[in-house]
């Protein structure tokens, strides 16, 4: 099986639809909700894909980006955020921060079956 993909996402209807879309695919998410925690599942299941929701206000997105990417162990993840359409500032500092993708949320739903199909 897979390493599970990560994701820390603090809206309930972004959950649902990651679980309702990785489920028909076969594929398994990990929620988790702690910059902490997810670099200690990063380390031990070297996730193929991280899933960041830039509104979270569980961590600050930016500065795990610049964690991830920081560590030679970790800077091969693939990191995606998403955000509110309206918040271009937030998708440019995403991007300086070291994300691989940033996409607005409507375009994170209406790709879902893409982003998380099994590599």
């Amino acid at each position: 099986m897979p390493n599970p993909i990560i994701a820390i996402v603090d809206d309930m209807i972004f959950i649902s639809k990651i679980r309702a879309v990785a489920e028909s695919q076969g594929v398994t998410v990990r929620f988790l909700r702690t910059s902490d925690a997810l670099v200690a599942a990063a380390r031990e299941a070297a996730p193929p894909l991280v899933i960041v929701d830039l509104h979270s206000q569980k961590v600050d997105p930016m500065e795990l980006a610049s964690r991830l990417k920081a560590d030679p162990e970790l800077t091969m993840i693939q990191l995606l955020g998403f955000y509110s359409h309206v918040e271009t500032e937030l998708r440019k500092q995403a991007e300086a921060a070291g994300f691989d993708r940033v996409m607005p949320r409507s375009a994170f739903s209406a790709n879902l079956a893409e982003i998380l199909a099994p590599q």
